[in-house]
């Protein structure tokens, strides 16, 4: 099964020594990636700390400077890891076996909601402040990047679903835009709330959005 890397930040830089952090064992890199998805889960980007990473890590912060140039390359290089780990354990071999684009869809959240369950508990944390970048230093790039991943996604990783199935008025990668913005506003909901995001709850929801969008996007014969 061919996997697929998601689209690279434009502006991360070649500074580090992103190839030696990379040779090092797999333990090694480990420690550094889960120590810095805890802190930046923990925290805003503002205030991670990045001797608290290095010291979660059992590393000197001159270290994880030598690897990554600075704090936003780090932050950068964790997202585009962690975002191809969760493409790896997703996109399986029963992925491509599924042609309903509905069907795909919750197939597709199932399979991240047991990343997020088998991973670092951290990770949830980490990825939803990632997706509201606040800080000034990376929210052009985290927003930009966003949407260019839903564009690769789309032409990539849905390339046997039956796009015969919608209405002739209806466009699929619209009604995708829609799960993605009901999905967004939910979590933005919570995080107004200042409420923890129920995985469960929001699958729940999930479930509930793709019945009601495949009732109206879908030719009757297919509903």
């Amino acid at each position: 099964m061919p996997v697929f890397r998601l689209g690279r930040f434009a502006d991360q830089g070649d500074g580090g020594n992103r190839e030696k952090f990379e040779s090092l064992p797999d333990e090694r890199q480990e420690a550094i990636v889960n120590a810095g998805v805890e802190l930046f889960g923990r925290n805003d980007y503002k205030n991670a700390s990045t001797d608290a990473i290095a010291r979660k890590a059992g590393i000197s912060k001159g270290l994880l400077f030598f690897y990554f140039k600075n704090k936003k390359e780090f932050y950068l290089y964790l997202m585009e890891r962690l975002m191809d780990k969760m493409t790896d354990l997703v996109v399986d071999d029963g992925f491509y076996e599924i042609d309903d684009f509905f069907e795909l869809m919750e197939y597709s959240a199932h399979k991240k909601k047991d990343v997020f369950e088998k991973m670092s508990p951290f990770m949830l944390d980490f990825s939803i402040r990632a997706f509201y970048p606040e800080h000034k230093d990376i929210k052009d790039t985290m927003d930009g990047w966003t949407q260019a991943q839903v564009d690769l996604m789309f032409s990539r990783f849905f390339k046997n679903v039956r796009f015969d199935r919608f209405r002739d008025d209806v466009s699929p990668r619209r009604v995708l835009d829609m799960l993605i913005w009901m999905a967004d506003g939910y979590l933005h909901q919570q995080r107004c709330l200042k409420k923890p995001i129920d995985i469960d709850a929001l699958m729940d929801e999930f479930a509930e959005w793709c019945a009601m969008l495949k009732a109206y996007a879908y030719k009757e014969e297919y509903r």
